[in-house]
């Protein structure tokens, strides 16, 4: 009886050590959409107002694509600078993973940037886009899709710009980083 109890201990040991102990993007979401040092905010793309736009096929095949943006920003303050470096780290572990493909790297006047994705180059399901600055704080957002072509987002971007969009429901983000 003893030997069975080693066994099935030695079991669950190695079950619970072979799993991942990286949390995952959408488990970061949810563990910190009620946290007050954050702000989440959902987007749906009918907030881009494209519906009454001139939009080419293409355009629209990419339009048709998107879902929506799950965005989580985390604005430094003197009161939760250890926290904005906690949450930094776990951040940056979490996109370390292989399996998001990193599409490019910038440095802004706001901060740096990266861009990666999940999926495969011709048909992306998940575009997150992580900046941070060490005086405002991140962003962390994800453009949520199915088989979204990295050439048709360009063209979405022309017509995004074709569009009577006004930023409407993403203003909560740019109060966020003012100064």
């Amino acid at each position: 009886m003893k030997t069975l109890k080693s066994i099935i201990y030695v079991f669950v040991v190695l079950a619970f050590t072979a799993c991942s102990s990286t949390q995952s993007l959408q488990e970061y979401y949810v563990d910190n959409s009620e946290n007050p040092n954050f702000l989440k905010l959902d987007v749906p793309t009918s907030v881009l107002n494209l519906e009454k736009a001139d939009l080419t096929d293409t355009q629209r095949d990419a339009l048709g694509s998107l879902k929506k943006l799950n965005i989580l920003a985390f604005k430094k303050t003197n009161d939760n600078a250890a926290d904005f470096k906690i949450e930094k780290a776990n951040v940056k572990a979490i996109l370390s993973d292989n399996k998001f493909i990193q599409l490019m790297k910038m440095n802004t006047s706001y901060g740096r940037a990266t861009i990666k994705y999940l999926g495969t180059e011709d048909a992306i399901d998940e575009v997150i886009i992580y900046g941070d600055s060490d005086e405002k704080g991140f962003a962390l957002i994800r453009v949520l899709g199915d088989n979204m072509n990295p050439a048709h987002m360009m063209q979405l971007l022309q017509a995004i710009e074709k569009s009577d969009y006004d930023g409407e429901g993403l203003k909560d983000l740019g109060k966020l980083f003012q100064g």
